[in-house]
């Protein structure tokens, strides 16, 4: 039975998370966003810190050390939960901050959820971000162009990703790439190609609706050579998509909570203004007897809950082995929904200093709507789902 109580065992973490959120991340959120594509200095410290924590053992707040857990008799909040508690707090503060975190990228939660102990320790601390958009492939992952071909002891890469997270910044990226077009979805893996590797080149920075902190890169694979030894998990093709897209059940409830955080951050702003503006929200009346901005807030605030307990129970399970695909997109699809839906009417209900720079109401807005888009857009999730309830395979249900 899952327990909604946070473990005692991640209270340091969590504090510690929160600190970072309150003394590094929000201070200098609106400067990074005005300033795109300008790293964040103030991250190496923390970093380096987060370093110290993953290698000690006491666990991170950053998006690189998710795994599965292996099977136990023992219930267990392990690094999933972890991960998940860690990034609420730190999107509290600001989520460009977090993507732009180093060794803590999309690309890192890929090698942990897949990556044989050979590579886990070859790959682990690199900074890795995560290469699958197209410019012709959204959100079909399965249509992917890439190419992948084996010569000899290497693989030869061609092919272009769009919509890379943290692409110029990072040491590597995790490629999805097709080892024959004719398979299909089976053909699809996963390829670590470190930066500075012939072929590979970073071709243009998108600039961005939110998350400015975080740099967002086009990448051109030209005849890139990478030794096959850096294809994650096994190569058989037998073993078909599904250990590549295990990755998602990991990220995916981690985007979900990058989720909650931002938007508990705007929830308690537009409390704090409301209070000011002499709104009293009272949970001991009925919502349809309190001011309707009141009313309004509490229906936010039930809405937020449900996606949280979602994302706390798709961490939970995967940290005691099991299943989660359904509930990760579960999560994935009510937190990116809940996310912009709550942050653009908090800045509603806080009429005209909601809609200008004196809060961060504005950018939370911004930065909310990539949390519904990226790992999967919320159409893709409840597909997902419908798919999970209904037994359908993706042929039969599209």
């Amino acid at each position: 039975m899952i327990n909604l109580e946070i473990p005692k065992k991640f209270g340091a973490l969590v504090n510690q998370a929160h600190q970072a959120a309150a003394e590094i991340f929000r201070p200098n959120s609106r400067k990074y966003d005005i300033a795109e594509h300008e790293y964040p200095k103030e991250l190496d410290i923390f970093a380096a810190l987060l370093d110290g924590m993953n290698s000690s053992g006491e666990g991170g707040a950053g998006a690189g050390s998710v795994r599965r857990t292996e099977k136990s008799n023992q219930v267990r909040n392990g690094a999933n939960m972890s991960i998940v508690l860690g990034a609420i707090e730190l999107c509290w503060g600001d989520v460009g901050f977090l993507l732009s975190m180093p060794r803590q990228g999309l690309g890192n939660a890929a090698i942990a959820s897949v990556a044989n102990e050979e590579q886990l320790a070859r790959f682990g601390k690199l900074w890795a971000s995560m290469a699958i958009t197209e410019p012709d492939t959204g959100s079909d992952s399965a249509n992917i162009k890439t190419t992948a071909v084996k010569d000899g002891d290497d693989y030869i890469i061609n092919g272009e990703k769009i919509f890379v997270t943290a692409g110029e910044r990072s040491d590597a990226v995790v490629v999805w790439a097709t080892l024959d077009k004719a398979l299909g979805r089976a053909a699809i893996k996963s390829f670590v190609v470190e930066k500075g590797t012939p072929g590979m080149e970073v071709v243009r920075l998108e600039n961005k609706l939110g998350i400015r902190a975080s740099d967002t890169a086009v990448i051109q694979f030209t005849d890139c050579r990478v030794p096959a030894a850096n294809l994650l998990g096994d190569p058989d093709i037998s073993q078909g998509f599904a250990g590549v897209m295990q990755t998602f059940d990991n990220t995916r409830p981690l985007v979900a909570a990058m989720a909650i955080g931002l938007a508990r951050a705007a929830l308690e702003e537009t409390s704090k203004l409301l209070a000011e503006a002499g709104v009293e929200v009272d949970y001991d009346k009925p919502a349809n007897q309190q001011h309707a901005a009141a009313a309004t807030y509490l229906g936010l605030e039930a809405d937020w809950e449900a996606a949280n307990l979602l994302t706390l129970k798709a961490a939970w399970m995967a940290d005691n082995s099991k299943p989660n695909s359904l509930e990760a997109s579960e999560a994935k699809a009510k937190a990116g929904r809940v996310v912009t839906e709550l942050t653009l009417k908090c800045v509603e209900l806080c009429g005209s200093i909601g809609y200008s720079e004196h809060t961060l109401l504005e950018k939370w807005a911004r930065d909310s709507k990539i949390l519904d888009i990226f790992e999967g857009t919320q159409q893709i999730q409840q597909l997902i789902v419908a798919r999970r309830l209904l037994g359908k395979s993706s042929a039969e249900l599209k």
